[in-house]
């Protein structure tokens, strides 16, 4: 099978599961991931004969993604901030929001030197890993409570070479770490747990809920620790950036409130 034909099969069977526009985004990471070449140089090189079982990669990737699979643990990656993340059932899939939220670190801090990091529920350390890459000489710690996401955390680092940065077991609600942050950030659990029934399935059926849920009658049960904790470990000059829910901003007196770029508010800043 020539490419140009196993691309519009691609896309079709794509566009069933996720529609028109996802299905387009879809296909160009398969191309790069697997056939090292952008839409453009497809389109230029449409008659190429593609290898059966390269063909059979790509069906089953399709297949997999129809089922209700998300892409990025399909395909065992992601990308954030300029970087290719190893991603797994274990920990989130990094989302362009959280992409914003460094950008507003690095705009803040970008100008000073050798400043100490702390991501709280650091996941596949995607956060982490982007403020070591674009601060200028910075001492960062990534703490998540899951083994499993750390180990996978400081994969991420080392096959990025980035060895400013550390990770470690711990628990937001106990959190024992001595000493003073320049920058603490967190994107912990958020969604209510009554949200559940209105999310998609490829979140809800694949991604680790103890990363995503909080109770209802408890919606800071992680931010209000992550606050107290800022405050008696706050260098001077110190702030603390975190993703929030946009249904519980209210909540976050004397917060700085920033909406995303779908207007939402999603972020909360302390020290501004």
């Amino acid at each position: 099978m020539n490419l140009k034909t196993l691309r519009k099969q691609t896309l079709s069977g794509l566009a069933d599961a996720v529609g028109a526009s996802e299905a387009r985004a879809m296909e160009r990471i398969i191309l790069e991931d697997l056939l090292m070449m952008t839409p453009a140089q497809a389109l230029a090189d449409g008659e190429r004969d593609i290898p059966d079982f390269m063909e059979e990669k790509i069906r089953s990737i399709v297949s997999r993604v129809a089922g209700g699979e998300p892409l990025q643990y399909v395909l065992g990656r992601a990308r954030f901030y300029g970087m290719d993340l190893r991603v797994s059932p274990d920990v989130l899939i990094p989302r362009p929001e959280t992409e914003q939220m460094v950008d507003m670190i690095v705009d803040c801090f970008g100008g000073r030197p050798d400043l100490r990091v702390l991501d709280l529920g650091t996941g596949s350390g995607c956060i982490a890993i982007a403020l070591a890459r674009n601060l200028k000489f910075p001492e960062v710690c990534g703490v998540d409570i899951s083994e499993r996401a750390v180990a996978l955390a400081r994969e991420n680092a080392t096959g990025l070479n980035v060895s400013n940065v550390d990770f470690c077991r711990g628990d937001i609600l106990d959190l024992q770490l001595p000493g003073e942050w320049d920058i603490i950030v967190s994107n912990p659990p958020y969604i209510l747990n009554s949200e559940a029934a209105a999310m998609e399935s490829r979140v809800l059926d694949f991604e680790p809920h103890r990363a995503l849920f909080t109770p209802d009658d408890d919606p800071l049960r992680f931010y209000t620790p992550i606050i107290e904790y800022w405050r008696t470990h706050r260098a001077p000059g110190g702030m603390l950036f975190m993703e929030i829910n946009p249904l519980c901003a209210f909540r976050f007196t004397g917060a700085e409130i920033v909406k995303d770029f779908y207007g939402k508010d999603r972020f909360a800043i302390y020290g501004r």
